[in-house]
């Protein structure tokens, strides 16, 4: 699957500009979900007081781009596959969320 082999080839590139910089060391789980929370913080002032005309294209890529930097390699720690993780969060909330009750609604499934 392409999805797939994407990732995992996003992932070794993450980790070879890392490994060139001797940063792994720096990288153990508690500090890239520490440095996932700070950027995905960031992420959100982009939309800060701001209308949706407003948001900076570039910076919210930029800072998107550092959430998934975190988060891919929090996974790859954890020997994760990001497509296989999100494909059973998906299923997960598909029973949680059934079509028939939950489309149009913003409520939580224990609401619905």
């Amino acid at each position: 699957m392409k999805s797939k082999s994407e990732i995992k080839a996003i992932t070794g590139e993450i980790k070879k500009f890392r490994d060139a910089r001797d940063w792994e060391k720096f990288h153990d789980p508690k500090n890239l979900a520490i440095c996932l929370s700070v950027e995905a913080s960031e992420l959100l002032e982009v939309f800060l007081w701001k209308n949706h005309d407003e948001i900076k294209v570039e910076k919210l890529k930029e800072e998107l781009a550092d959430v998934f930097y975190s988060a891919f390699l929090l996974a790859d720690k954890f020997n994760l596959d990001v497509g296989d993780i999100v494909r059973e969060k998906l299923k997960q909330n598909a029973k949680k969320y059934p079509v028939e009750k939950s489309k149009g609604s913003r409520k939580k499934y224990d609401e619905l």
